[in-house]
C-alpha cells in the first residue's frame, strides 16, 4: 500500500498550505454548484415538457364534482373516472376519425421512408452535376413556412382532383426535406467496401440501394417513420382546408368539435387530447430501440 509523502500533503501550518486548501475547497464548491445547476435546469425542462401532459391526463380523469382550476393544482384526482373518455367516444365518430388519420399517416410514413430514402441515397452516393447546389437549395426550403406555399399546393391538389380526399390531405408531407436530409446523412457514411463488393458482384444501382444501403440505415428509417407519423397525425391546418366532408375528417380536425360542443367542460377536451396522443406513444414505444440507434448514428456521423 502506497502512501503520500509528507511533503505532498497540503498542511495549513506550512507556507502556502492554507492557500492551497482554500483553492481546493473553492474548486469543490464550484463543482458542486455546477452539478446542482445542471440538475436544476434538467428538472425545469422536465416540468415544462412533461407537466402539461400529466396535467391533461389528470384533468381527463377527474369527475364532474372536482375543481380542475383549483390552486395549488391537484394532479391526483380524488374521484377518478373514465366517463370522460366514454362521453367523447359517444359524442364523436371517433373510430372513423382514427381510421382516416391512420390512413393519412400510413401514406405519409410510406412516402417519406421510400422517397426520402431514394432521394437521400442519390444525394449521398450518386455523382451528378449540380448535386451540392441542389442539396443546399433543398435545405434552404426548411425555413419557408407552409403558409407561404399553401395556395400553390391547394391549386395543385385541385388540378389533381384531390380536394376532399384523404390522399390530398397527405399530399404536402408525403416526402419532406427533413426526411431526405436524415437519410442522406445515413447513407453518407456507408462503408465503401460494401458498395464496392456489390459492384464487383454485378449489382445495379437499385440493387445496391435496396439490398445494401437501405438495410444499413434501419435506425435512420425508424427516425424518419416516427417524425413523419407525428407530423401527419398532428397536422391540422391542411386537412382543415382540403377536407370538406365530415366523414373524411382526420382526428385533429374532428376534435375541434369538442371545443364547440363541450367548451365549458375541459375534462372532455382533455380526454380527446389524450386519445389523440396514444397512437404516437404506441409507435414510439414500438420503435424506440431503432429510434435511439438512428439518433446515435446521426450523432456519430455529425
Amino acid at each position: 500500500m502506497t502512501t503520500l509523502a509528507p511533503e505532498t500533503v497540503p498542511d495549513a501550518s506550512r507556507p502556502g498550505g492554507a492557500a492551497i486548501l482554500d483553492a481546493g475547497r473553492r474548486a469543490r464548491r464550484r463543482r458542486l454548484l455546477g452539478t446542482l445547476g445542471r440538475y436544476a435546469l434538467l428538472l425545469f425542462v422536465l416540468v415544462i415538457s412533461v407537466g402539461p401532459f400529466l396535467w391533461q391526463i389528470s384533468t381527463s380523469l377527474k369527475g364532474p364534482g372536482e375543481n380542475i382550476f383549483a390552486f395549488p393544482p391537484e394532479f391526483i384526482p380524488s374521484d377518478p373516472t373514465l366517463g370522460n373518455y366514454v362521453a367523447v367516444m359517444r359524442s364523436l365518430p371517433l373510430v372513423n376519425y382514427l381510421t382516416n388519420s391512420g390512413y393519412v399517416a400510413l401514406l405519409v410514413v410510406a412516402g417519406n421512408c421510400l422517397f426520402g430514402a431514394m432521394a437521400g441515397y442519390a444525394l449521398a452516393r450518386m455523382r451528378f452535376r449540380g448535386r451540392e447546389p441542389l442539396f443546399a437549395a433543398m435545405i434552404a426550403t426548411l425555413v419557408i413556412p407552409f403558409e407561404v406555399i399553401m395556395i400553390s399546393v391547394f391549386l395543385v391538389a385541385r388540378d389533381l382532383s384531390l380536394i376532399n380526399t384523404l390522399t390530398g390531405a397527405a399530399l404536402p408531407i408525403t416526402v419532406t426535406v427533413l426526411s431526405i436530409f436524415i437519410m442522406r446523412q445515413a447513407f453518407v457514411s456507408l462503408h465503401p467496401e460494401l458498395e464496392e463488393a456489390g459492384r464487383v458482384d454485378g449489382t445495379n444501382e437499385w440493387q445496391l440501394f435496396w439490398h445494401i444501403a437501405l438495410p444499413s440505415a434501419r435506425g435512420s428509417l425508424a427516425v424518419v417513420a416516427i417524425f413523419s407519423f407525428m407530423t401527419a397525425w398532428d397536422d391540422f391546418l391542411w386537412p382543415l382546408i382540403v377536407l370538406r366532408d365530415p366523414e373524411k375528417f382526420t382526428l385533429t380536425v374532428g376534435l375541434v368539435f369538442l371545443d364547440g360542443q363541450f367548451s365549458a367542460d375541459q375534462r372532455l377536451i382533455a380526454a380527446g387530447t389524450i386519445i389523440a396522443i396514444i397512437p404516437v406513444l404506441i409507435l414510439f414505444i414500438a420503435l424506440q430501440k431503432q429510434f435511439f440507434r438512428g439518433v446515435g448514428e446521426g450523432a456519430v456521423k455529425g
